[in-house]
């Protein structure tokens, strides 16, 4: 196993590696930011975002994460908003909000997937992206007026919360970024993509080899004409036969 593909068993030294992790998370965030042309503090301070970002893509792998989002997580609006209309610890719905936004914007920004579906799965009901998007704001919106209630004061956790509301697109932008850059997420093609991108290369290949015949062929219609020997006809010949499998549009006689 080269360098470049080698990882830390995760078991071994859980604090050590979860600042391992972190590091790596926040150095990907960064220099994803700027590649994506949304640099941290462009249209307000927004370093918090940065360390809750990153705090939040480590916790991925770690199962007390994915317990909770268990516990959570609703796939509909109206299931979600029933479940916090029936709790009255302003705590919970804090945490309920504040769960399905995250997931949200990392189904959005990691994952592609905010539906929760299998490749080949035909979803309940699809929505729009911007559908989705409307949904993250309006999760963190409410998780940031239920964390005031919950603390009784503004906190830094709750501005957080406020800035990811108003800026849930630019930062899902970041994190499609990331996917592929620096995660090496990347859609599978299908059938039909891959047709069409197999024709493509196809193609390319057939223009420069009809180019380079093209070049042969004048190389070898020069000899001739200064030569016009049995081998130097013969060569031509062959160079014309060559061309025309592969442009039978091609005209020439000797």
């Amino acid at each position: 196993m080269c360098i470049s593909t080698s990882y830390a068993v995760i078991e071994q030294e859980r604090e050590a590696t979860s600042e391992q992790t972190y590091f790596y998370m926040m150095n990907c965030l960064l220099y994803s930011r700027m590649e994506s042309g949304f640099p941290s503090n462009d249209e307000y301070y927004d370093e918090d975002v940065n360390v809750y970002l990153a705090n939040l893509l480590s916790s991925l792998i770690y199962p007390e994460y994915h317990m909770m989002l268990n516990k959570y997580i609703l796939l509909y609006d109206t299931t979600l908003f029933e479940k916090v209309s029936l709790t009255k610890n302003p705590r919970t719905k804090y945490l309920t909000y504040k769960t399905n936004a995250d997931f949200m914007l990392l189904s959005l920004g990691i994952f592609k997937n905010p539906c929760r579906t299998r490749p080949n799965s035909v979803p309940y009901m699809k929505l729009s992206k911007k559908s989705y998007t409307g949904r993250g704001k309006t999760y963190y919106n409410l998780a940031q007026s239920y964390c005031t209630q919950t603390f009784r004061k503004n906190t830094a956790v709750g501005e957080i919360l406020g800035k990811l509301s108003i800026g849930f697109e630019k930062y899902a932008n970041v994190l499609s970024l990331m996917r592929g850059e620096y995660f090496n997420i990347y859609k599978r093609f299908t059938g039909g993509e891959m047709y069409h991108l197999e024709r493509s290369i196809e193609i390319i290949d057939h223009k420069k080899n009809l180019s380079k015949l093209h070049d042969k062929f004048l190389d070898a219609y020069s000899s001739y004409m200064q030569n016009k020997t049995d081998e130097s006809k013969k060569l031509l010949e062959e160079i014309t036969i060559e061309i025309r499998r592969l442009d039978p549009s091609f005209q020439f006689s000797i």
